[in-house]
């Protein structure tokens, strides 16, 4: 979990260097980022199942392979090895879904990936180990940083929520390159995961609801 000191000095933080973002955090109030503690591998999971899908769906086949296991609310790497790749069908997975779920619960299970190693990497290694998995590509690991893991500096180029905010906040609506969305947000380090959070809310009211 984040102290609620060090998000009220990362919103001061944010004031300074940025006046426009400084307007968001006073529309929007206090950054919640890190409000409670999420299990990793649980993360993980549903990060997997809710791909590509509405948040309504990925809601109704979570709980599904949940009672297929038997662990509503904490999935664990035992149980979804415990179930076969028709198995995990059946709760409305695609086959591709089901082979991620089984290779994530084996890596853990073997040691292979340590969510408890990954909590001492730093940003780019813990993203590259994650990216490395079947099924979980930069965007879900950066994610899996700010939300699982309470990392405050990232900044994710491939969300389109950010992106929209970010243009709208600076530029009008109009969209901006990599190297110019690197060079606004370069001022809001080390915290540009709680200016990440004030963005989605800009980017009409889109959240962190993958998780």
């Amino acid at each position: 979990m984040i102290p609620a000191e060090t998000l009220r000095h990362a919103e001061a933080h944010l004031r300074r260097r940025d006046r426009r973002l400084a307007r968001l955090i006073e529309v929007h109030g206090p950054c919640t980022l890190g409000r409670r503690r999420r299990d990793p591998f649980h993360v993980l999971c549903t990060s997997i199942i809710s791909q590509q899908l509405s948040s309504k769906a990925a809601d109704t086949i979570q709980a599904r392979v949940e009672a297929l296991t038997g662990t509503r609310g904490r999935l664990r790497p035992a149980a979804l090895l415990g179930l076969s790749v028709a198995q995990l069908r059946s709760a409305g997975l695609s086959t591709a879904k089901a082979k991620w779920l089984h290779a994530l619960a084996q890596a853990v299970a073997s040691g292979a990936l340590s969510l408890r190693r990954l909590r001492r990497l730093d940003d780019e290694a813990a993203i590259e180990a994650l990216d490395a998995l079947p099924g979980i590509g930069r965007w879900t690991a950066e994610m899996f940083l700010i939300f699982a893991l309470d990392r405050l500096d990232i900044f994710s180029l491939a969300d389109v929520g950010l992106r929209r905010g970010l243009c709208q906040l600076h530029n009008d609506g109009e969209p901006l390159d990599d190297d110019a969305i690197l060079t606004l947000t370069a001022r809001w380090a080390p915290y540009r995961s709680v200016a990440s959070w004030y963005l989605w809310r800009a980017a009409d009211g889109a959240v962190e609801t993958w998780a």
